[in-house]
């Protein structure tokens, strides 16, 4: 006689994976930019990474105690925004300013909207577009050697100089204080992608798209495309932020477009746009074409016909 069937509600597939497990090895990933950024600026990054984690995790506390809902901080997800934040914080910027852009990541995009699961863009990197808008002087203000520096590396490629390649990936470069080292992210995401945690599927083509872009309406050189994705926040993006559970596409052929469109996007801000960066407002933009991306490249059910 054969084994009784379980009859049972849905989900009929079950892991052992939780929230907690996922947020708390994204924190670990980070790590190895978070401890290269203070190394590089110093206490002061420090200072910065820490009140911004802080913000975050009170914001998400006193919020939901003050609405009589369950709190929530204990499966990570406010720390991991916290850090992400941090790490695209300029390491000289007034501290009182990552202490809003926290309330603010927290409170006004992810709880106003039902808390985690709900928030229809990065609260990270809507906060952070909040604040160049309202604080443009301090967090395009960069600082290196003890030293205030105006142009970064991607800022000089915008005013056609010449950039020191090796230094890039290595990280002695002014920078927010998590994107600098391009080796320390990529062993964060290597992290990441042994832990199956994320897939190479949405990086790889926000990377691949990117360079084509760049290649095709920049300049025809190797060495510039590369410039490109050493410089800024596009390695940072595309492993740590687009790549958000939350924000991006599930279905397969949705997260190759969504990375087509990420890539489209960064291209067109850092060659026509007035900023030499662009990750930022590339994903949240994305972030938002998310439900539209879903609708057209979700598969048919079994056993219904096509129209």
């Amino acid at each position: 006689m054969g084994k009784l069937l379980n009859v049972s509600s849905s989900p009929h597939v079950r892991d052992c994976t939780t929230t907690r497990n996922i947020m708390f090895d994204v924190a670990i990933a980070m790590l190895p930019a978070t401890a290269y950024g203070v190394y590089q600026f110093g206490i002061k990054a420090a200072l910065v990474l820490m009140v911004t984690v802080l913000s975050c995790v009170l914001s998400e506390y006193v919020y939901q105690k003050l609405m009589g809902k369950p709190v929530t901080i204990s499966d990570g997800s406010a720390l991991v925004t916290g850090m992400i934040l941090g790490l695209n914080m300029p390491p000289e910027i007034p501290l009182w300013m990552p202490v809003l852009g926290g309330m603010f990541a927290i409170i006004v995009v992810k709880q106003l909207y039902g808390g985690l699961g709900q928030n229809f863009m990065n609260p990270a990197l809507a906060a952070r577009c909040f604040m160049l808008i309202a604080f443009a002087g301090p967090m395009t203000t960069f600082t290196y050697n003890n030293a205030v520096v105006s142009p970064t590396p991607l800022a000089a490629l915008k005013a056609g100089q010449t950039v020191d390649l090796p230094a890039m990936f290595i990280g002695k470069i002014p920078g927010t204080i998590g994107e600098v080292s391009v080796i320390a992210l990529l062993i964060g995401a290597v992290y990441l992608l042994v832990k199956k945690v994320i897939t190479l599927r949405i990086p790889a083509t926000y990377l691949i798209t990117f360079a084509l872009f760049v290649f095709l309406f920049g300049q025809h050189n190797f060495e510039y495309v590369l410039a490109h994705l050493c410089g800024g926040g596009i390695i940072f993006g595309a492993f740590f932020m687009a790549t958000d559970y939350v924000t991006s596409p599930i279905t397969k052929k949705g997260q190759i477009v969504y990375g087509i469109l990420l890539g489209i996007l960064t291209g067109l801000f850092r060659l026509f746009g007035g900023s030499a960066e662009g990750v930022s407002y590339a994903i949240i933009i994305s972030n938002i074409l998310v439900p539209l991306i879903e609708k057209v490249t979700l598969p048919k059910a079994f056993g219904k016909e096509g129209k």
